[in-house]
């Protein structure tokens, strides 16, 4: 009797969750090198695997200040992780694959379309070059405008560090920042009211968080917004309205004792960094709780699909509400701009809601628990995780064991995505034709 083995072949899925484990792995053993460390000892294993997560996952939540723990090295290994995996570890993959003139076959390509979120196979190199292009433009240009600014700070030579790292990161939606060197753990609040870093790094975060098929509309149809993709159009009106609504409440309902330019540019820095960045230019300790959870359903929300934010997406959110908007106009189908949205696309938006709000709920309680803190402080610290931002009210740091555990494995999950996870888990799960019976059961 003959047995037959059959090779079992991974999925897009499974590679994408595969390729950032292994990312992160490497990172975390790099960190605990003697030469990753100011004080030649190393990192442990935990603090490395954690810094390593949070910058492959451009999180931003750190236990260790940035500039004064890490030496040159670490520095630049975590710049190198950011990088990563803000364009996402297949795209990278892919990128050096076509500047080494090597043949994209089908498997790698039906890959980089689930990692990019594109919705259709043909042109996926094109895109990725594309990708590979703009990455390298965008980060060059906010690097040189901000040189001016950090070379007058901190001297040309660190000043051209201080201008290459923070524009990669805010680009990539990480946070990290090496601003500990004045105040361990200040992020850019010493920048607070200066114009040049406060525009160009709202304007690397928004860049890099609306979404790589969101700029080849913008690259191909200019201004003519009607012809964008229907998720272009929805991606840009999301992101418009999360920036300018809490803007105005954090202007006149937050930063009231600052003065006036310090409010405008503190209340627009505030509204762009939770979605998904972890830069702040205030102290976010000084927010009431209603600014504070202002500031947790915008890290939730996260950036846009196919970008190097994370976060439960624009799109997901803008979907439930044209459902629901639907569902009270008593229409049929939910709807943007003349396009019908089809049903499974609301089945998923509504799964995906519920898992982040399980996984930040769930963790958040677990950690007040353990760390006996108050809920809320938790609550955000969780959100921070699983929207990949890296905004903290400084509880990370002295956090136990399992409490970090557990961020760690939310930065993973917010930046890999849920259905990612679900779908890489259950691949092998059959489709049946037949169905059950049905009977009504009374919601709301």
């Amino acid at each position: 009797m003959s047995i037959v083995h059959k090779r079992k072949r991974l999925t897009s899925f499974q590679i994408i969750i595969f390729g950032f484990a292994l990312v992160i792995l490497m990172g975390s053993f790099l960190l605990m090198l003697p030469i990753s460390t100011q004080d030649g000892g190393g990192a442990s294993f935990y603090d490395a695997l954690f810094t390593s997560t949070s910058a492959v996952c451009v999180t931003g939540l750190v236990v260790h200040d940035t500039a004064t723990y890490w030496s040159s090295f670490g520095q630049t290994v975590i710049l190198a992780l950011i990088q990563i995996g803000g364009m996402g570890v297949v795209t990278v993959a892919v990128s050096l694959a076509v500047i080494s003139g090597r043949k994209i076959d089908l498997m790698q390509r039906s890959t980089m379309q689930e990692a990019i979120s594109a919705p259709q196979m043909g042109g996926i190199v094109r895109l990725t070059e594309f990708i590979l292009k703009m990455t390298f433009v965008f980060e060059v240009t906010g690097a040189l405008v901000m040189l001016p600014v950090f070379a007058s700070e901190f001297g040309v030579k660190k000043g051209i560090w201080y201008a290459v790292f923070h524009s990669i990161s805010a680009f990539c939606n990480a946070g990290f920042d090496l601003m500990g060197e004045r105040e361990k753990f200040s992020s850019l609040t010493s920048f607070s009211s200066e114009p040049v870093i406060n525009l160009t790094v709202m304007a690397l975060i928004v860049i890099g968080g609306i979404g790589f098929l969101t700029w080849d509309d913008i690259r191909e149809k200019k201004l003519h917004l009607r012809r964008y993709r229907m998720q272009s159009k929805v991606i840009l009106t999301v992101t418009l309205l999360l920036i300018l609504v809490p803007a105005v409440y954090f202007y006149f309902g937050e930063l009231t004792a600052a003065p006036v330019k310090e409010r405008i540019w503190g209340s627009l820095f505030q509204s762009v960094t939770p979605r998904t960045a972890g830069f702040n230019t205030v102290d976010l300790t000084t927010f009431s709780e209603a600014g504070i959870a202002i500031m947790i359903v915008l890290m939730i929300i996260g950036g846009s699909p196919g970008s190097t934010a994370g976060g439960m997406k624009t799109t997901t959110i803008a979907v439930l509400f044209a459902s629901a908007s639907a569902v009270f106009y008593r229409r049929e189908d939910a709807h943007f701009f003349n396009r019908r949205i089809p049903i499974e696309v609301i089945r998923n938006a509504a799964a995906i809601l519920l898992m982040y709000l399980v996984l930040f709920f769930g963790g958040g309680l677990v950690i007040s628990r353990v760390e006996n803190l108050p809920l809320l402080s938790c609550l955000f610290e969780t959100a921070s995780a699983i929207g990949t931002v890296g905004l903290s009210l400084g509880l990370t740091p002295d956090l136990g064991l399992l409490s970090r555990g557990i961020l760690v494995v939310l930065m993973f999950f917010g930046r890999v995505g849920g259905l990612t996870l679900i779908f890489a888990a259950v691949s092998g799960t059959k489709n049946h034709s037949s169905r059950l019976p049905q009977e009504k059961i009374t919601v709301g």
